[in-house]
């Protein structure tokens, strides 16, 4: 494995990270497609032993059973301090006041359970879920940089919002000499490029580096075109990833699906593999997040460093797309909540 900086900081991590969202207690997650800590714990081993050290969770992630199961797993399999645990926080983690958002009193609840939940007296990289419009953003850039201060986290990072909300918050902690996020989760694949409007151009020119969510877009990336929907999870959120690959970009994002698979044929590698190592090449991405659930896809996630993408396979593969709406960048809470009502039951990456 070659391990590489996590943006302008010095902590290596691996270009493959896990995504622990498909780890989870089935009764307090997603019954058909989180995998219990029996299944769960196997995956985490065979991606220590290739190498991978970079695992993403969240406090809402099964209801706090992902964090669970990820740290006890790491702590019987890992030495702590060999590994960069990443978790998050914003959503609802119980009901009533002060049971979710980014206010002081949340931020320092909230790190106290995921440090619990996680087994460990530290966080490497703690990040905003999303933003909270409810709360000053000038509280929460202190919160966080307090925790650094006090130990309890090593590196901040943010998620999916909109870039003058980043650069905003970037501006802030120079301001005020607090602890600076280092990091930007977002959503980026070969059907979702928007990212490469702003925040991709503002992430380069300020050192933050980029973790990719749905790296394989919801699992169209890594199959035929006319299987997009045969895994269990693509299955049950069908819908939410048609707001995320709309209706009106299929003939594109069947072109990019295709040209995928004939570039894998020809490379004699899974088709996952090469969207991945498309994302490799891009100077700001330092690791796709990979939501493993079997020995073979973290396998073909760390085959995907090997593999060199000619130009002529990066223009099969860039020039069908076509610009779209990303909804993602929207984070107003009347916004997400009409999404919500769109699609019941919505599961927020």
């Amino acid at each position: 494995m070659r391990y590489v900086k996590l943006g302008t900081t010095g902590l290596d991590v691996s270009p493959v990270a896990i995504g622990a969202m498909t780890y989870g207690d089935p009764e307090r997650g997603h019954p058909v497609w989180s995998l219990g800590e029996q299944d769960a714990r196997p995956l985490i081993k065979h991606a220590l032993d290739v190498g991978i050290n970079f695992f993403d969770t969240a406090n809402m992630y099964s209801n706090g059973s992902s964090e669970e199961i990820l740290g006890r797993a790491l702590k019987d399999f890992a030495n702590r301090d060999d590994v960069v645990i990443a978790t998050k926080l914003r959503h609802p983690m119980r009901p009533g006041p002060n049971g979710k958002g980014l206010s002081r009193k949340a931020v320092m609840t909230e790190v106290d359970h995921s440090l619990t939940r996680l087994g460990t007296d530290y966080i490497d990289l703690y990040q905003v879920h999303r933003n909270d419009h409810a709360t000053p953003l000038e509280e929460t850039l202190e919160a966080l940089h307090d925790l650094v201060k006090a130990g309890k986290v090593r590196y901040l990072g943010a998620s999916s919002m909109f870039a003058w909300e980043f650069a905003k918050a970037l501006n802030l902690q120079k301001e005020h000499g607090w602890a600076r996020f280092v990091s930007m989760q977002d959503h980026y694949n070969l059907l979702a490029r928007e990212e490469e409007r702003e925040m991709i151009p503002l992430c380069l020119d300020q050192g933050v580096g980029t973790i990719i969510w749905s790296p394989l877009a919801r699992g169209r990336l890594a199959r035929a075109w006319d299987d997009a929907r045969s895994t269990a999870r693509s299955g049950t959120d069908g819908d939410y990833a048609d707001l995320l690959y709309t209706a009106e970009q299929e003939a594109s994002n069947r072109a990019i699906v295709d040209a995928v698979g004939e570039i894998a044929a020809a490379h004699g590698v899974s088709r996952a593999s090469i969207a991945l190592a498309w994302l490799h090449r891009q100077p700001v991405v330092t690791a796709p997040l990979v939501g493993a659930g079997s020995v073979e896809q973290i396998d073909d996630a760390v085959a995907s460093l090997d593999v060199d993408l000619t130009d002529d396979d990066v223009r099969a593969l860039t020039v069908p797309y076509t610009p779209r709406y990303d909804w993602q960048g929207v984070s107003d809470e009347a916004a997400m909540n009409a999404l919500r009502a769109r699609v019941p039951g919505m599961v927020l990456a």
